[in-house]
């Protein structure tokens, strides 16, 4: 769970370096200005970043994790190491756990977000780079199904283009980084409001965010989201619904979803968890 401690609204917003989680939608600039890859490396401390790349997600996990490998020393970072993690045993390996230890930053990549977690969940590997997340030790990112899994529910799979309905999404546990959302990615390049708002409809509670690709929701520890990169990250609370038909109804018929707080976020606006409220794109420090 990700702790967020409250600071000053003199706190600045964009020089800051301090450790942060980056919930990415997936498809992000690899080639060019490499926004988001570029904020997760100095996030992760720059030129002294010891990063770790876990590419468990991926079908091709030895090939993209050697990618992203070369991309952040390429960025100069100090030292960059793929935990190629096939097997839930290698979650107990005294090296790699060591090696979470020294790193500064951790990168989750994308695949299959049900792969991802049979893989870490519950193990002492992942136990600790929670643990060091919580404590603000270490910056983590997650693109695509690595932003899947940043909650305590997760979007498993599912089917896009309907009315909201039950069997429009799939559901399993995440890893709990940051247990109060539910993440979709490649949001509206996928036309996937309808499976957000479905998986909304039985957890309520939960606040959703939608991460379009090339895009970032990245959560500091004073309890603000700030959005990085080209697209939008849609943010729909559910929380005073006042009424929803999901469990008077059948698994494929329409969901009615009453009085939903919806917020359309662009490149340099932010959201304050704590306040519950959009801010407006600043430069400098908090209104």
């Amino acid at each position: 769970m990700l702790h967020l401690e409250t600071q000053s609204p003199e706190s600045p917003m964009f020089q800051s370096t301090t450790m942060a989680v980056l919930v990415i939608g997936g498809a992000e600039d690899k080639v060019h200005g490499r926004e988001i890859l570029q904020t997760f490396w100095f996030r992760s401390g720059g030129a002294n970043a010891t990063i770790a790349i876990i590419p468990s997600a991926s079908r091709e996990p030895a090939l993209l994790g050697e990618r992203y490998q070369q991309i952040f020393e390429e960025m100069g970072a100090k030292y960059v190491k793929v935990l190629d993690i096939r097997d839930r045993a290698q979650g107990e390996d005294p090296y790699f756990q060591q090696y979470i230890e020294e790193c500064s930053g951790v990168f989750l990549t994308g695949g299959d977000q049900l792969r991802l977690c049979g893989l870490l969940a519950d193990t002492p590997l992942m136990e600790r780079i929670r643990q060091r997340v919580q404590l603000g030790e270490i910056s983590l990112a997650g693109t695509s199904a690595g932003a899947a899994v940043m909650g305590h529910h997760m979007i498993a799979g599912g089917s896009s283009g309907e009315s909201p309905n039950r069997a429009l999404v799939d559901m399993a546990m995440g890893l709990g980084i940051i247990p109060e959302m539910i993440v979709d990615q490649h949001f509206h390049n996928r036309n996937r409001m309808a499976r957000l708002l479905s998986a909304l409809s039985n957890h309520p509670e939960r606040l959703g965010i939608g991460i379009d690709e090339d895009t970032c929701a990245l959560f500091e520890r004073d309890g603000l989201i700030r959005v990085v990169g080209q697209g939008t990250v849609t943010i729909v609370d559910g929380r005073e619904m006042s009424y929803t038909n999901q469990k008077e109804v059948g698994p494929s018929d329409p969901l009615s979803l009453h009085n939903l707080r919806l917020h359309i976020l662009s490149h340099g606006d932010c959201y304050h968890l704590h306040q519950n409220q959009p801010i407006a794109k600043v430069s400098g420090s908090l209104p």
